[in-house]
């Protein structure tokens, strides 16, 4: 008996990846943003001190210039520092606050939207009150007034784009709860004697949950890129910490004659960015039982 779950969690990962298999263009994506977290992960300790290595004498070098070391083939920048390695670098810093940025929205905008959706009138007002102040101030401008006053860093940064993506999660998930509360399950639930808690958690959270995966996926994408027009602006993360967007900014300035400090970092944004999109797409249908078949129909056992 004990071996039935195990089966049971196997068979749903070998079903999942032949829905990835059958749409390659996810496939594709996946395996990029897992490459993107290999590198985040073992970048900075490869090559931090590559990535940080000035060379006056090739300021500004132009790439595609095989002869020389295989960390100079995508350039350098105005002090000399290959950007390959630094692209790499700054992985980690662009990987990390938008993770964390989402990991905290979705995990507060969640836990009210539950409470909001299955608690009294008055309760959910407040909370819904509360995220209507939150988005009555353009996102942006919120981090700009808070990053000037406390200064920037990797957790100021993360914790006020956080802020400003918990009305989201929590609206999305009051409306699914809201919805969810009235089914036959959830009435049997309360008959059984099962608590408000247990029923939040155990039978309407699991239900909810594909909508919100699908929404982290794109959020991830739009909190990378508030990071990088933040640090663009050059209130984000600050020098000697480097992100895509900092090499962005720091690049602007080159665009006339060295186009490819701000072109690099900024493909790394693109393909990331697309990379997000594309397996949010397809996590929303093969998440969904209602479109699942489409993926399914494409896998190896129907050709």
């Amino acid at each position: 008996m004990a071996k039935e779950p195990v089966t049971e969690e196997a068979s749903a990962i070998v079903r999942m990846a032949r829905m990835l298999w059958a749409d390659k263009f996810a496939l594709c994506a996946a395996i990029f943003l897992v490459v993107v977290i290999i590198l985040a992960i073992v970048g900075p300790t490869l090559l931090n001190e590559l990535a940080t290595k000035q060379n006056l004498r090739g300021r500004n070098l132009a790439p595609f210039d095989f002869s020389r070391e295989w960390f100079m083939w995508l350039g350098a920048d105005a002090l000399g520092r290959p950007l390959w390695p630094r692209i790499i670098a700054a992985t980690q810093n662009t990987i990390l606050v938008a993770a964390g940025a989402v990991f905290i929205s979705a995990v507060v905008g969640t836990l009210l939207g539950l409470i909001a959706g299955f608690s009294s009138q008055r309760t959910s007002q407040i909370i819904m009150r509360l995220a209507d102040v939150i988005m009555s101030f353009p996102s942006l401008l919120v981090a700009v007034i808070v990053l000037y006053i406390l200064g920037s860093s990797i957790l100021n940064l993360m914790l006020v784009l956080s802020i400003t993506r918990i009305p989201v999660y929590l609206r999305t998930t009051r409306a699914e709860v809201m919805e969810i509360r009235s089914r036959m399950f959830v009435q049997a639930a309360r008959v059984m004697g099962a608590s408000s808690k247990r029923i939040l958690f155990r039978h309407i959270l699991p239900v909810v949950l594909p909508t919100l995966t699908t929404l982290a996926t794109l959020d991830f994408a739009y909190v990378m890129l508030a990071e990088s027009a933040l640090s663009f602006l050059g209130i984000g993360i600050q020098p000697p910490e480097i992100t895509w967007g900092l090499m962005i900014s720091q690049g602007r300035q080159y665009l006339t004659n060295a186009w490819w400090l701000s072109f690099w970092p900024g493909l790394a944004i693109i393909l990331t960015t697309l990379s997000l999109n594309l397996l949010s797409n397809w996590l929303r249908i093969a998440l969904d039982p209602v479109q699942r078949w489409r993926l399914e129909m494409k896998g190896p056992k129907h050709g």
